[in-house]
This record gives structure tokens, C-alpha cells and sequence, in this order.
């Protein structure tokens, strides 16, 4: 791809205040997600944290078409309990009726969870809709951080981490979250990208919109290479995340729909006009979506 340029620093560990001390997945019974969450719980800085397994139990039109899909919930959580090797002192389990995306979403509220984990069939624009897509209307709706796990998609560990740059409030919030989880992880390495950048350098370090994050990953001492390029955010964070190979890509996407319209869905992130849909639909890799608030 045009005008990447790459640099590469080793240094040593970090230490973070950010924490994540409650993770939410909600489990289809398809999918990778219990694999991600396996991975997760390798992470040194996740080790501590309280998993509440969910799954939603649609609506049905007969007393035995519900209690056959209560049966089946009831044996998809026992399932993940199992494959996931919980610690049962740190593992709740959630059932319950109703449209999934609104049980997500009401569920991860009333736990205050840290990180909602969904599975996603990267379905194109349209069909999200169409098919009615549980993550996508999950992101829309919840104000809470979120991973998205296409069903397609194994990681094995979780070591190279991809951290989207801007010059806006998410970085921060993005490379804080990208630290907590480097943090005591052996080969963590992270990955600043800033796409878009009006103009082209000779050296990724030299991008001003660069600066910040790279200043405070050397300080703080974590592995990392770095890239700039002028090309559209989403083509290039996706390209980046396949050239290097990343395990986990974290990006923020603001809400600035106002507050009378937070309860809808906006279409136009659904129809795929935004970065984050974009990376959703074609990463190669697990995507974080760190929701900033506007």
C-alpha cells in the first residue's frame, strides 16, 4: 500500500492504572467468541476479572418452541463454561428472554461491564440490517467498549496489538486500553497507525499526530512500530493490521448523534459509512470499538 513508512523500538514492560475488571460475552453458541475469551484470559491484566456468560433466548411463538430455546441456552452456557476452563468463583452465567441486541445491551448496563465480547458474521452494509445484525445494533446502543470476533477468525494469543492514531479525544482513551493489555504480556508489541494524515513523511516518526503516542510508549517502555499513510482510514487500518500481522485492532468511535437520538440506531454506520463499520466488515483480525462519548 502508498506512503507507509515503518519504525521499530524495543524497550521494556509498563505498568497502567486503566482496568478492565468485567467482561461480558455474549455467547451465540457459534462463532469464536469463547476462543477470544480464552485468549483474553491469558492476558496478564485480565487474569482478575469477573466473566458473566449471556445468552438471549428470543421470543417465541409457542410455550414449546420458548422452553426447547431455554433448554438450549441453558446447555450453550454450560458448553462455554466448560471450553473456557472458568475459575467458578469468578464466572457468573445470564439467561434470559427477549431480542438479543436489547438483552445485551440492558444486561451490560446493569453489570457495569468493562467489555462487551460478540461475535460478528462481517456482514456487508445492507445485510446487517437486513439480517438484523445483534452486534452491529449492540455497538450502536451500548455506550460501553466492545470486541468484535468475526465467526471466520482464530487467534491463537494475543501479542501484537494495532492502536488507531488520531488527533482527536478517542486516542487516549484507545492507547490507554492498548497498554492495560500489553502490560506483563511477553512478546506484546503495539502497533500506531495514523491514517489520513493530510500530509506524507519520509519516517513515520515524524508525523505530528504521532508524536504523543509515540513519546508515551517510550517513556512508558512497550515494543512498537508505527506507521503514517494519507490513504482512507479504514483501507489502511486493515491493510496495516494484515501487513503486521495484529492480533487485536483498537479504535474509537464517537457518538455524536444527540442525545434525543441515542436510543436509535444510526443508520448511516450501518449502511457502512464509517471507519469503524468498515474495519468491522474487513479486518483480519479481532476489533475493539472503544465508544467515545461526544
Amino acid at each position: 500500500m502508498k506512503r507507509l513508512k515503518c519504525m521499530l523500538r524495543l524497550i521494556t514492560p509498563y505498568n497502567s492504572n486503566f482496568m478492565i475488571n468485567k467482561i461480558l460475552l455474549a455467547d451465540s453458541g457459534a462463532g469464536q467468541t469463547e476462543a477470544m475469551l480464552r485468549m483474553l484470559l491469558e492476558i496478564p491484566a485480565l487474569q482478575s476479572a469477573q466473566v458473566t456468560l449471556l445468552h438471549a433466548v428470543p421470543p417465541q411463538i409457542t410455550p414449546e418452541a420458548l422452553s426447547e430455546k431455554w433448554e438450549e441456552g441453558a446447555k450453550i452456557l454450560a458448553s462455554a463454561m466448560q471450553s473456557t476452563h472458568l475459575d467458578p468463583s469468578k464466572v457468573s452465567t445470564v439467561l434470559r428472554q427477549g431480542d438479543p441486541k436489547d438483552v445485551v445491551c440492558a444486561v451490560a448496563e446493569e453489570l457495569e461491564t468493562d467489555l462487551i465480547v460478540m461475535g460478528s458474521r462481517g456482514l456487508q452494509k445492507l445485510r446487517a440490517i437486513l439480517e438484523n445484525s445483534v452486534s452491529q445494533y449492540v455497538f450502536q446502543l451500548s455506550s460501553r467498549p466492545m470486541l468484535l470476533v468475526k465467526d471466520d477468525i482464530f487467534v491463537k494469543r494475543i501479542g501484537r496489538i494495532l492502536v488507531a492514531i488520531d488527533k482527536s479525544d478517542s486516542t487516549q482513551r484507545c492507547l490507554n486500553l492498548a497498554l492495560f493489555l500489553a502490560n506483563g504480556l511477553q512478546g506484546a508489541q503495539i502497533i500506531l497507525t495514523h491514517a489520513g494524515s493530510k500530509d506524507s513523511y519520509s519516517k513515520a516518526e515524524d508525523d505530528p499526530a504521532l508524536a504523543g503516542a509515540i513519546a508515551r510508549v517510550k517513556q512508558i517502555g512497550i515494543p512498537y512500530r508505527c506507521f503514517s499513510s494519507t490513504e482512507k482510514p479504514g483501507p489502511t487500518l486493515c491493510a496495516v493490521a494484515e501487513e503486521t500481522k495484529s492480533d487485536l485492532m483498537i479504535l474509537g468511535s464517537p457518538d455524536r448523534r444527540p442525545s434525543i437520538a441515542k436510543s436509535l440506531v444510526d443508520l448511516d454506520r450501518l449502511l457502512g459509512g464509517s471507519t469503524s463499520d468498515y474495519v468491522r466488515i474487513n479486518a483480519a483480525c479481532p476489533v475493539l470499538l472503544e465508544r467515545i462519548p461526544a
